[in-house]
């Protein structure tokens, strides 16, 4: 039996972000790997060479990230079926909200002769979240539950959420510890390193290094943290010696230049663009900021806190799971600029023994969360939905 695998996700870049381990666990199980995104996206970066030199062939797809383009994603759903028909896909793992929405539908469309996984990143419907999304949202997983075979979700408060949707008959949930941290990578730099690479950053032995990594959009909320200077300058507060780079693009990258120029923030701010070598600037940190709205977990502020980097991160469900107040970091409110600068301010005052005990707990507080736990629920996962995928052409029976 031919054993062809597709992963579906909305953006190049998706696969080489989160789907390269789980890759070498597919092609160790002797699965060829397809990936299906929409290649022209984003196009600051493209990951096609890249992906096809890891030995998986990619599709391009006309995916749109909204969920209401239709045309785009009448058109994506199409392209999707094919590929299943002409390359003899028997299993989808689908990812992002477009990608599990397409997904489930090829699933359905297919007539159980696919098994479709689905990974939710963080579901759009949660606690104390707009109405518009516990409506429509919640709706559309309820609907799309009964064509998915495997669900994955990446926090606790999914996992309960999870439970409740009925997913296909002996369909299966699992939660995972998001995609993993490689620990190899993400680990404390050395006095040395660290003198070099903020040297290399033209970053001052006297100044204080904030840095976060994210696409730049509305969810991330890097506008909060730049308020939050803004008014620590504007009552008074000496902020010469701080430093905020963002690493990262995206659709509102222009308008965030506007409003670092027009409050005269350029020797405060900076915005890197998408960078490569993320270890090397998280690592020069003095603190890491994770100002996003909504997050399902948040790689970027574990692989801080692996390095021994402090933490400020917005009261989210996924950063609940692994922030401890005062302990690895400190939460503060993702509306509330204000609620950021007690936080910065608490950070920076601490005492050398604070300093060093903070960074020891950082460490120990990422650990549950490297790639080594993430793979081994991963592999048990492809093991079911390939016994699932025998079933459905009578191996076995």
């Amino acid at each position: 039996m031919e054993k062809n695998i597709l992963i579906l996700a909305t953006t190049n870049d998706f696969l080489r972000k989160f789907e390269k381990e789980n890759v070498k666990i597919l092609q160790k199980m002797g699965f060829t790997v397809h990936f299906a995104a929409n290649m022209n996206e984003p196009d600051y970066v493209s990951d096609r060479e890249k992906i096809n030199a890891m030995g998986v062939i990619t599709h391009h797809t006309d995916i749109a990230r909204s969920p209401f383009l239709i045309k785009n994603n009448l058109k994506a759903l199409r392209q999707i079926l094919n590929t299943v028909k002409n390359f003899h896909i028997g299993i989808i793992h689908c990812h992002t909200p477009v990608g599990g929405l397409l997904g489930r539908l090829a699933g359905k469309f297919s007539k159980g002769r696919l098994v479709i996984i689905y990974t939710a990143h963080g579901f759009h419907f949660f606690k104390n979240a707009p109405l518009v999304n516990n409506i429509l949202y919640y709706g559309a997983e309820k609907y799309l539950a009964k064509f998915t075979d495997i669900l994955i979700v990446i926090n606790a408060e999914d996992y309960n959420a999870g439970k409740k949707l009925k997913i296909k008959r002996n369909g299966s949930i699992y939660r995972i510890y998001g995609a993993g941290y490689d620990g190899d990578v993400f680990k404390p730099l050395r006095g040395d390193e660290r003198k070099k690479f903020r040297e290399q950053l033209k970053v001052g032995d006297g100044e204080y290094l904030m840095v976060s990594v994210g696409e730049i959009n509305k969810n991330k909320n890097h506008k909060i943290v730049i308020d939050a200077l803004i008014k620590m300058r504007d009552t008074g507060k000496d902020i010469s010696y701080i430093k905020y780079f963002i690493c990262g693009d995206g659709f509102f990258t222009e308008k965030a230049k506007s409003y670092i120029e027009e409050n005269n923030m350029e020797s405060n701010v900076f915005l890197l663009g998408h960078r490569e070598n993320i270890r090397e600037i998280t690592g020069c940190a003095d603190v890491f900021v994770f100002p996003s709205k909504r997050e399902g977990l948040g790689i970027a502020a574990l692989e801080a806190l692996a390095m021994g980097v402090p933490v400020l991160a917005s009261e989210n469900r996924g950063s609940k799971e692994y922030m401890i107040n005062g302990k690895n970091g400190f939460l503060f409110s993702f509306k509330d600029p204000e609620s950021l600068i007690e936080a910065v301010e608490k950070i920076k005052n601490l005492s050398l023994n604070e300093k060093e005990a903070m960074k020891i707990f950082c460490i120990k507080s990422a650990k549950p969360f490297e790639k080594g736990r993430t793979s081994a629920i991963m592999k048990k996962v492809y093991e079911e939905a390939e016994e699932r995928l025998e079933e459905k052409n009578g191996i076995g029976t």
